[in-house]
């Protein structure tokens, strides 16, 4: 049988951070009120020159250096989006054009937060299948371009960054299971302004206030907290696996209540949950790749650890990979 393996990781961040003091002279907010609430301390935002592909091309490139790959080698690129350059092409085709590679199948997945863990599943189901060999996966955001930095509720905890992975064929598993998972009744809780004649969403006038993240907060807590419990248990359930057989939790980057939440679901220690939150805040689709990348790199995700990923976002959606790394 055929699997899926992650053979290389790779994250860029704009040079550009955002702290929490910086927002106090924004909005009527403070440092300790969205440490307290959220885990957000500093976040990076991009220039206003950088599209979400700039993001994802230096991402990309690192993954590939540490699979030891070069572009050529890819026949699979997805890029996981909520905000992408254009309309169309697809990001994933912009970036298909800066990283030199041709022919190869490229497209943009949008299932906001959980997105990574979306073009993950979808990468795995080529690969198995043989219709790839070699698979680019990036989460890339430039979220600060929808944010209402006039909204409070909102301002302080979105970010941009990308974070990418390569997959490879082998003979022994690597992703073992993804699980992924949504449900349109809940679109009104998080949500970017409807369309009109006056608005066509068109990502040229995202940064212009016609177009920005609204979002009913304390709902979207509390079902993600239950929805992410479910998700730990379908996982585990569907791999024969208990809580204590996972090595590292690598969740979504929303807010750091939530990922305590679902640490005290398998009973981690939170210092075998990999956060990022804290200097992140929070990147949608790239926030799992960023964070996988950051632990692969300082050491801690070691090769032969057993990794739960796990995400939520507007949609609803959510998801969970199951990662021999």
């Amino acid at each position: 049988m055929i699997h899926a393996r992650i053979t290389g990781t790779g994250s860029y961040l704009p040079e550009r951070i955002l702290t929490n003091q910086e927002l106090e002279q924004m909005v009527e907010t403070s440092d300790l009120w969205i440490r307290e609430r959220t885990g957000i301390e500093q976040r990076h935002i991009a220039a206003k020159d950088q599209l979400t592909s700039d993001l994802a091309e230096p991402a990309a490139r690192r993954a590939l250096a540490a699979a030891g790959k070069t572009p050529a080698d890819v026949d699979l690129l997805i890029v996981a989006t909520t905000t992408p350059d254009r309309i169309f092409p697809s990001t994933a085709c912009l970036l298909q054009q800066k990283l030199g590679i041709h022919g190869s199948p490229a497209f943009d997945i949008q299932a906001v937060c959980t997105g990574f863990v979306y073009a993950l599943s979808v990468a795995d189901k080529f690969i198995q299948t043989g219709a790839a060999k070699c698979a680019l996966v990036i989460g890339a955001e430039t979220l600060s371009r929808i944010v209402n930095w006039n909204d409070r509720g909102t301002c302080v905890l979105f970010a941009d960054g990308a974070g990418a992975v390569v997959l490879e064929a082998s003979d022994t598993p690597g992703i073992i299971s993804t699980h992924i998972h949504a449900d349109g009744a809940y679109e009104s809780l998080l949500t970017t302004v409807k369309p009109s004649a006056e608005n066509d969403l068109n990502p040229a006038h995202l940064a212009d206030g016609t177009a920005f993240i609204e979002m009913k907060g304390n709902e979207v807590f509390k079902i993600a907290v239950n929805t992410l419990g479910r998700i730990v248990d379908e996982t585990l359930d569907a791999a024969g696996l208990t809580a204590a057989d996972i090595d590292w939790l690598v969740p979504h980057q929303a807010n750091i209540r939530i990922i305590q939440a679902t640490a005290r679901k398998l009973d981690l220690p939170m210092e075998r949950v990999v956060v990022t939150v804290n200097t992140h805040g929070n990147t949608s689709a790239a926030s799992v790749p960023l964070a996988l990348d950051t632990a692969v790199r300082d050491g801690r995700i070691k090769r032969g650890d057993t990794i739960l990923l796990e995400a939520f976002g507007g949609g609803f959606t959510w998801g969970s990979a199951l990662i021999r790394y």
